[in-house]
């Protein structure tokens, strides 16, 4: 893998997978009485978070625990940024810290990378989410979530399998990490939205796009619903909340038009009554809470793998404390 992680365009096929079965070993890791590896004892990782988080937040602080890591948070509200401290100065500040990681979640599309580009930091940047661009762990644990349901075992990847995603693709980081990773790892992407959801170049993007979400349900192996990010719009994309749930929700009846053995997925907040009605979101067949577990153990492997240098072999239990400190 490369030094840092910061879109779902940089992995391999390769990577993906070495990712996904290290969360596969990761997750029997998080199943034992004591849940800690020796790996990053040592290391420093700082959570950096310019937005608001709480899922994505807690799932890297967990993980990176787990690992044994010294976890700095560190948020915009009440730091010197909202004083007008710059990107580049706090990037140093931590460096002088001597941070090994940084894991950023920032309101402008290109953050991370600026982050990784620079010479401010000599660890790893890891992107938590920029702006309306990409969030690739989340679509690394979509893709995990996925492989378990659809295609369990080491080594596999979403060949041929038909996933659908649904809602704000405009405004969705989600959505572009998801499209790019799992035409990676083979599967069929199509995307579903109002015409004015959908972005411009859209037709560059590896996937298909429906207008139509009755038309694709039978078709479809996995369906993930995406929240309509209000806090990101400046104008009204569509008519009425009514309306936009009458052709894009996800109910009983739609949910029951899916093939037997299809899964629903989002990847939270939901907002319930909109893109998704309670009697799906409680429905055993919808992963949310799942996919919270499975974003412990992929961010785990990502850590690992980036900061740890290690092979699968290495995530078996340590028998002593005399083996765990020759790592």
């Amino acid at each position: 893998m490369k030094r840092h992680l910061v879109s779902a365009a940089d992995l391999t096929h390769d990577d993906a997978l070495l990712i996904l079965d290290t969360a596969e070993e990761m997750a029997q890791v998080s199943a034992r009485a004591v849940k800690k590896l020796p790996t990053l004892r040592g290391r420093t990782v700082v959570n950096l978070f310019f937005e608001d988080s709480t899922r994505t937040r807690t799932s890297f602080e967990v993980a990176e625990k787990r690992l044994s890591a010294d976890v700095i948070n560190f948020s915009a509200k009440g730091s010197s940024v909202s004083k007008g401290e710059s990107l580049k100065d706090t990037a140093l500040t931590l460096q002088a810290m001597g941070a090994d990681a940084v894991v950023i979640r920032h309101s402008a599309s290109g953050a991370p990378l600026r982050l990784a580009r620079s010479d401010w930091l000599h660890g790893s940047v890891i992107n938590a989410g920029d702006g309306t661009h990409e969030h690739p762990t989340q679509a690394l644990l979509d893709a995990f979530t996925m492989r378990r349901h659809l295609a369990p075992g080491l080594g596999h990847d979403l060949a041929g399998r038909r996933i659908t995603i649904v809602g704000d693709i405009l405004h969705s980081r989600v959505a572009r990490s998801n499209v790019l990773l799992l035409a990676t790892l083979g599967a069929q992407v199509t995307l579903v939205a109002p015409p004015t959801l959908v972005p411009i170049g859209i037709e560059s993007w590896p996937c298909e796009v429906s207008y139509d979400l009755d038309a694709v349900l039978a078709k479809t192996d996995a369906l993930m619903m995406l929240r309509v990010q209000r806090e990101r719009m400046n104008a009204a994309f569509f008519p009425t909340e009514r309306e936009y749930s009458r052709r894009y929700g996800l109910d009983g009846l739609r949910m029951a038009a899916l093939p037997e053995h299809a899964i629903v997925m989002h990847p939270g907040p939901m907002v319930r009554g909109m893109e998704i009605t309670a009697e799906v979101a409680d429905s055993p067949r919808c992963t949310v809470v799942e996919q919270v577990a499975n974003g412990v153990s992929v961010r785990m492997a990502v850590l690992y793998l980036l900061l740890g240098g290690a092979t699968l072999a290495d995530t078996q239990p340590r028998t002593n404390d005399a083996e765990e400190s020759t790592k």
